[in-house]
């Protein structure tokens, strides 16, 4: 990379997904702002990237709130200067309980984190990187397999996962005409701890309960770094990354 590194926001940064995501970037030279809502886990991931951990910056964020996710970019700005690369990583599930069970608390939560925090951080990005010198940066939203079809018993996560879509391409519109590129990746069934119950079984579209294959998270934070590091001429605007042989192309 450049003697300037790429700056990049990882939220959910904390576990899983974004955790592999934001280290991969900092592997690859980015300065990295982790955010999440558990600062002790974001420490440690810093930990974990070794010399790295000179270039994040780890700033406690709760993403449904806007004035700390107003504060997660104003910390960003002001310690790297700039924003590059922004991925919308955080995200919740309801308990799998039946549509109608349902209580309107539990579809809420997942609707600030999943939709509204997607929406709050974009717009501060919008913010950000049209006003600053070169002009631009790339939005990443993590969708999921959920963004085409539903497991059963998942309405809350479904719907918010299906309006990212929708919101995915209003930001990549929108975007143009400050350079910024925005893009989703589609993951299904990353090997991480909110995973696990996979290879001991889920229910599936039938009634019946299975065991489907998972696949090592680097492949997502690969992927995820791919996008990253596209010219803003070029864009992915859809990845679908998953495990090759779960149930999801077809009939199940």
């Amino acid at each position: 990379m450049s003697a300037s590194p790429k700056v990049a926001i990882v939220t959910g940064a904390g576990t899983g997904i974004g955790k592999a995501a934001a280290l991969a970037l900092l592997k690859d030279g980015y300065q990295v702002t982790l955010a999440g809502r558990r600062p002790a886990v974001l420490e440690q991931v810093a930990s974990s990237a070794g010399p790295a951990a000179s270039r994040t910056l780890i700033v406690p964020t709760d993403v449904s709130d806007p004035v700390a996710v107003r504060t997660l970019f104003t910390r960003t700005q002001a310690t790297f200067g700039r924003l590059d690369v922004l991925f919308n990583n955080a995200g919740v599930g309801a308990p799998g309980v039946l549509l109608e069970d349902v209580s309107y608390e539990q579809w809420k939560a997942v609707v600030d984190i999943n939709l509204t925090g997607v929406f709050l951080c974009t717009q501060e990005a919008f913010k950000l990187m049209k006003a600053q010198e070169p002009q631009g940066g790339r939005i990443i939203n993590n969708g999921s397999i959920s963004a085409h079809a539903p497991r059963p018993n998942s309405a809350p996560y479904t719907a918010t996962k299906h309006a990212l879509t929708g919101l995915t391409k209003a930001t990549a519109l929108d975007g143009r005409k400050y350079n910024i590129a925005c893009g989703q990746i589609d993951i299904g069934n990353t090997a991480t701890d909110l995973t696990a119950r996979m290879t001991q079984g889920v229910p599936q579209a039938n009634g019946q309960i299975a065991v489907e294959p998972v696949m090592d998270v680097k492949h997502v934070a690969n992927a995820v770094l791919y996008m990253a590091n596209l010219p803003l001429d070029a864009n992915v605007l859809f990845m679908t990354v998953m495990a090759t042989k779960m149930p999801f192309v077809g009939r199940g």
